[in-house]
């Protein structure tokens, strides 16, 4: 089972416009790689889909659980844009607090810990004040505190945004290889984040999905004449001159 989201209009106060309008997704097996342009709601979408917005109307659900349960959200792991150092914390306790928050016991999350670090190649800096890590470890380390409770699915939220090319190939060989075990959902306006490597590619622009489906699909919308390796820039490209009107507005 995966996540499903349905029919779900969104909005930050009463009297907005809703940042998303009527929206439904279903979560694929694999990697999705989730791109629209700035302000086209997905950090929105992946909030919802982590439980920590609930939708004004439509559901969000998994396995049968709504989004609003404690049950659901121990089944979600979700890591947002900006990772904040605890100076106090080294890496293991940072994300041993990570999976308390999420409900695990003190001994549970200790213990779950290193693991977790393991997983984004960060074992052997688990004694490591946390502030003491650079950018792209300090990346990792979000990532493996959204990994600690063992979830199903993982939400990433613009997560190599600031990365220099040899921390995003870092970060990117880490979440091809967590996709073949669970479901990963990551959310760009960078084109070059993994489209070409993902299983699945969705569009997202003004608050609703214009695309979604296999990697392959989306590609072919580039044009013919178009060079190896830019074909996504050109299919995403191609899927925004569609819509330029409704963006402009």
């Amino acid at each position: 089972m995966t996540i499903q989201l349905s029919e779900c209009v969104f909005r930050y106060r009463r009297w907005s416009q809703p940042t998303l309008n009527g929206l439904s997704f279903t979560v694929p097996d694999g990697l999705t790689i989730l791109l629209g342009p700035n302000g086209a709601g997905k950090s929105t979408f992946l909030k919802l889909a982590a439980g920590l917005l609930l939708p004004n109307s439509g559901t969000v659900t998994h396995e049968e659980l709504s989004s609003d349960s404690t049950a659901y959200r121990q089944q979600v792991a979700w890591m947002p844009q900006s990772i904040v150092p605890m100076p106090r914390l080294t890496a293991r306790e940072y994300v041993a607090y990570a999976g308390w928050l999420r409900g695990m016991s003190t001994q549970a999350a200790h213990e779950a810990a290193v693991p977790a670090l393991a997983q984004v190649d960060l074992a052997k800096l688990a004694d490591k004040k946390s502030h003491h890590l650079s950018g792209g470890q300090l990346r990792r380390l979000g990532l493996a505190a959204a990994l600690v409770h063992d979830a199903k699915i993982l939400l990433l939220d613009e997560p190599t945004a600031g990365m220099d090319p040899h921390q995003r190939r870092i970060f990117r060989d880490i979440v091809g290889d967590l996709s073949q075990r669970m479901k990963v959902v990551i959310s760009t306006h960078d084109i070059a984040d993994l489209a070409e490597e993902a299983d699945s590619v969705a569009v997202l622009v003004n608050g609703a999905i214009i695309h979604k489906g296999p990697t392959a699909s989306f590609l072919s919308l580039s044009p013919a004449d178009v060079v190896e390796g830019r074909r996504a820039e050109a299919s995403y490209s191609a899927l925004l001159r569609q819509f330029e009107p409704a963006s402009a507005s």
